[in-house]
């Protein structure tokens, strides 16, 4: 995989030797529980809430606080400048169900990621090792594809902002083929992870799809309702 690179249009110059040094220092010293606790790294897509043409690939890095919720951080790419670009948060349909419903409209399912081989865990390519964590990824999307999800886009890095300006946009899941060219993103991810989506979705084909709430995935029923 290709490594990042910070993109160009971020103002200011190289981290100073003396930041360098304090910073190296810190993290010798300080103990960085809340990000200890990041157990997963999950890629996928979102799109807009209100302007569904428009979508982000996202780098999840996702912990534990209880077995109904989950934190997730998101970067606009797995290497060493990422730019923390929002948040997602994920619960068990046993709390969305006690959400009031304009909440609920808030939040997304994860079943059509989750069973279309969009959503990935990223981990070895070696021949050696993809088969035990294939088994591991699919245990865990058995667990994911039931899951509600409520996130915000922080930075708009899709229209080229330099910062995270304006306020934080709602975003959503794609729930249904048609709805983006899932083959070129899908594919172009694949490409630099070095996965498939077609294999995933043949290795989930025994996954069950839940019942999804009538007031989860707002965006597409409203339009689909045009």
């Amino acid at each position: 995989m290709a490594a990042h690179l910070t993109p160009s249009n971020i103002p200011g110059g190289p981290l100073p030797t003396e930041d360098k040094v304090l910073e190296t220092g810190a993290s010798m010293i300080q103990d960085f529980q809340p990000t200890k606790q990041l157990c997963a790294h999950l890629n996928a897509f979102h799109t807009y809430a209100d302007e569904p043409s428009r979508f982000v690939e996202a780098n999840h890095y996702c912990a534990h606080l209880t077995e109904d919720v989950r934190q997730c951080i998101l970067y606009d790419s797995p290497g060493p400048n990422a730019r923390l670009i929002g948040i997602e948060y994920m619960i068990t349909p046993k709390l969305y169900s006690t959400l009031p419903p304009e909440e609920r409209r808030l939040w997304h399912s994860h079943a059509y990621e989750v069973k279309s081989g969009m959503l990935i865990m990223p981990g070895p390519t070696a021949p050696g090792l993809q088969q035990a964590w294939e088994a591991a990824e699919t245990q865990e999307m058995q667990h994911v594809v039931g899951l509600y999800g409520k996130v915000y886009h922080l930075w708009q890095t899709d229209r080229g902002d330099a910062l995270p300006l304006g306020e934080p946009r709602l975003m959503t899941s794609f729930t249904a083929d048609g709805q983006f060219d899932f083959e070129r993103a899908v594919g172009d991810r694949d490409a630099r992870f070095g996965t498939d989506w077609r294999r995933k979705k043949e290795l989930r084909e025994g996954i069950e799809v839940p019942e999804i709430h009538p007031d989860a995935d707002a965006t597409w029923k409203r339009r689909n309702s045009m």
